[in-house]
């Protein structure tokens, strides 16, 4: 492959157009909808370099659509046979600290959507969702750069790993990851920052960034939650996305949060679940919390029953955050307990703010699919770059197939996934019984916190058994 190959249609002309092929078709022209030029990338490669950094972008994007679970897999796979290169170029690529990845994801996702909003012929009346949320992101090896414990509210313990802060727009037929931050927690122990001990921090792999772009990410690293959201809808926003309501949940519906909504010029609604704890909001019997105007509406029978939802019921504006804002409470059965709903929307019915609160789980589908199909957490390399690299790719790759889902009328992005890998590649019995030897060296790699590579080298290489093992299957393959 040459710097002047264009990986997407070499591809296109080496899968004919045909119903067996369909799945990675439709995929191969979404990604040629997308134009990325060397400059957004943030870094430049040298001259002698065979490939540029445009093509290793393509290539690193294809791999789970080829079955390629990392660059190391890489020389073994199908897409290796049509552009042959070696892993090393891979792993560079993703510990360059100077690419900007943030705007890279940002200049793929508004190409999609102006394909988006030319393909839809007609208008639909659900609304635009912006959407907060976090996710687990666990680790085994304690040696990657800035790992420590995080507490994971699905586990309801501390783990592992990161914290995976993301930014995803949905408007109710397909959805797109925008923007994510990584985060540590310090814990609360002070022998132990981060639930590490001294030795243990200090054995983890550091370097200085000073100057790179992925130094912001690092800063990003210690930064509250809520504040690093704040950030990302105020970028979001002056890239251009525009949002009918912006979805949050209990921990970060805040007064910061409603002051930013009601601040911004463009026309935007908050609706964030809200804990029913100490928080006051100014109402006609003074200042009070969830739990008090609870009992004064009950009390003052204001209570109703929405048969759609078979639940109880009530409604109230109130003063709060130097703004009145709309607040639902409602239960299930006599015995249920109340829940509480906050949105800037004074027009919004009970119904209607339940129903566009649901579009916020949509979230946890798109976890699970990225983290069961595509990978996601799973970059073994110690460069923190590494991990921002690998989640960026993660989420290009989801929001691939979404828009692949959308126009070609797939019922899951499950089903697409799994009928684009089974038409690049059908494995081998040897490739098979090689795919297991090499799982098992990296699984134990991260489990020692060792260098993937240099194990696998190390196994590969300096055992004469696995070496003669490794060169009967390249005779075979």
């Amino acid at each position: 492959m040459s710097k002047g190959t264009t990986i997407i249609s070499d591809l296109r002309s080496f899968f004919s157009e045909n119903e067996n092929n369909r799945t990675i078709n439709a995929i191969m022209r979404v990604m040629e909808c997308i134009n990325i030029r060397p400059e957004q990338i943030g870094t430049e490669k040298k001259e002698n370099c065979k490939f540029t950094n445009v093509q290793v972008l393509n290539l690193l994007v294809l791999f789970p659509f080829f079955v390629v679970r990392n660059a190391y897999r890489y020389s073994g796979s199908s897409l290796s046979r049509l552009f042959c290169c070696e892993k090393d170029m891979f792993y560079r690529f993703m510990n360059d600290g100077n690419i900007k990845w943030r705007k890279l994801l940002y200049a793929m996702n508004l190409q999609l959507l102006r394909k988006i909003s030319r393909s839809t012929e007609a208008e639909h009346d659900r609304p635009v969702c912006l959407i907060i949320d976090d996710t687990d992101a666990p680790k085994s090896g304690r040696k990657s750069e800035l790992i420590g414990k995080v507490f994971s509210h699905l586990e309801h313990k501390t783990i592992l790993g990161y914290k995976c802060l993301t930014l995803l727009l949905s408007d109710g037929m397909s959805q797109l990851f925008l923007d994510f931050s990584l985060h540590g927690e310090e814990g609360r122990k002070p022998d132990k920052k981060q639930g590490l001990t001294d030795k243990q921090r200090k054995a983890r792999y550091s370097k200085d960034h000073s100057g790179e772009a992925v130094e912001e990410r690092i800063k990003e690293y210690t930064m509250s939650k809520i504040a690093k959201a704040i950030e990302m809808v105020k970028y979001a926003i002056k890239r251009g996305i525009r949002f009918d309501y912006l979805l949050i949940d209990s921990w970060f519906t805040c007064a910061d949060f409603v002051r930013l909504i009601t601040s911004r010029h463009i026309k935007c609604h908050l609706i964030g679940m809200i804990k029913l704890g100490k928080t006051k909001y100014h109402t006609q019997w003074g200042d009070l919390t969830a739990n008090q105007i609870i009992k004064k509406l009950q009390k003052q029978g204001l209570t109703k029953h929405n048969r759609t939802l078979k639940c109880t019921y009530c409604t109230i504006d109130v003063k709060f955050a130097g703004t009145t804002v709309r607040l639902f409470f409602s239960k299930r059965g006599r015995k249920g307990q109340w829940n509480g709903l906050l949105t800037t929307d004074l027009s919004l019915s009970f119904l209607k703010a339940y129903r566009t609160y649901a579009t916020r789980w949509t979230t946890e589908v798109a976890y699970h699919d990225c983290k069961q199909l595509l990978g996601f957490g799973r970059c073994q390399s110690l460069h923190f770059s590494a991990q921002i690299a690998s989640t960026t790719l993660t989420m290009i790759q989801y929001n691939i197939l979404c828009m692949v889902k959308r126009f070609e009328a797939y019922e899951t992005i499950g089903a697409l996934f799994r009928e684009a890998t089974g038409n690049t590649l059908e494995l081998s019995v040897t490739d098979r019984i090689w795919e297991l030897i090499l799982d098992t060296i990296l699984e134990i790699a991260e489990i020692i916190s060792a260098d993937a590579s240099e194990l696998l080298s190390a196994v590969i290489g300096g055992n004469p058994k696995f070496h003669k093992l490794y060169q009967m299957y390249k005779l075979v393959a």
